[in-house]
């Protein structure tokens, strides 16, 4: 019997974590479901990522008010997918004044953002429950091209694109006076690595330059929260052999002149042993190898995932 597509039959609802982490940080985290941030300063709260409904966005703003009544001023996108941005509007309500982004994520909207929330619904049903409050696409009012420094009264909180990998347009968070980062999926833990539209190749250099931070205490894209050096190295380890493990099976295919099939079969040899028991990995592996099998042939800036193509890449794929 044909595998379920993508993530269609995962309709276990997960439990939500929101732990605190420092004086001003909390984690918001789902067993393995997409995470989110919290960063709550003198005069406002940030947010990183906004689950992917208003309807969903709930649940979040109940836990920040189950602690502070501030305004949420910020929300930040870590990078442009739907199961990120679409919640965004159920925070103007709550005082959000900016939707900050960087110019690759801005770009990537522009670009294939229509495409790409169509292809997600589809995808994860249960990750979009109430979509029919989501009343489009989600715009950046602010977009930076490096790194920006916001105050929230004393505490400061830079705002950075360190390189690419997970997207071009990859952002995260950092509170330098508490070690505390917020990764978006530039790093995963005990999940697997969503790589349809990455940079396979760039992506261990960006994982470097997180390294270099120092950081603490780390929520990465999917997975626990990180609570201390050593787990932060892991999970950064954990995301670097994911993704060069991906990137060299789609080099070997290539090299053997192996079609895309061929390409999923010698794929699993190597990350079926390391990756195959983690949370959503079935769903990823058809599109990772998508991925690198196009960037181990040349193809640099990734082709756009449309539902049309989603379902005929998984057809094809089947056994």
């Amino acid at each position: 019997m044909a595998k379920a597509f993508a993530s269609q039959a995962d309709l276990e609802e997960k439990k939500v974590t929101f732990t605190q982490l420092s004086e001003n940080a909390w984690a918001y985290t789902a067993e393995g479901d997409p995470n989110s941030g919290v960063i709550i300063g003198d005069d406002g709260v940030l947010i990183v990522d906004t689950t992917a409904t208003p309807a969903m966005a709930q649940d979040l703003i109940a836990k920040i008010r189950s602690v502070t009544d501030k305004p949420i001023k910020y929300v930040v996108l870590s990078h442009y997918h739907a199961v990120r941005v679409l919640g965004a509007s159920a925070y103007f309500g709550e005082g959000a004044q900016q939707v900050i982004a960087s110019r690759g994520t801005y770009e990537m909207i522009v670009e294939r953002g229509e495409q790409d929330m169509k292809s997600e619904i589809e995808r994860f049903p249960r990750l979009f429950a109430g979509v029919e409050t989501v009343p489009g696409l989600t715009w950046p009012t602010l977009v930076f091209e490096k790194e920006i420094t916001l105050w929230l009264g004393k505490l400061e909180v830079k705002i950075a694109h360190l390189g690419s990998g997970h997207t071009k347009g990859d952002t995260v968070v950092w509170l330098p006076s508490q070690k505390v980062l917020f990764s978006g999926d530039l790093v995963e833990y005990d999940a697997a690595c969503y790589c349809g539209d990455a940079q396979l190749e760039e992506w261990p250099a960006t994982l470097e330059a997180l390294r270099k931070l120092e950081p603490h205490k780390l929520v990465p894209g999917r997975g626990p929260a990180l609570l201390n050096p050593v787990e932060v190295d892991k999970g950064i380890d954990y995301t670097k052999d994911f993704v060069t493990t991906l990137l060299q099976a789609g080099r070997d295919a290539v090299a053997q002149k192996l079609d895309l099939k061929g390409a999923m079969a010698l794929a699993r040899k190597s990350m079926d042993p390391k990756f195959g028991q983690v949370f959503i990995y079935e769903h990823c592996l058809p599109f990772d190898v998508s991925r690198a099998y196009d960037e181990a042939s040349g193809i640099k800036h990734p082709r756009v995932w449309t539902a049309e193509r989603d379902k005929e890449m998984w057809t094809a794929l089947q056994d």
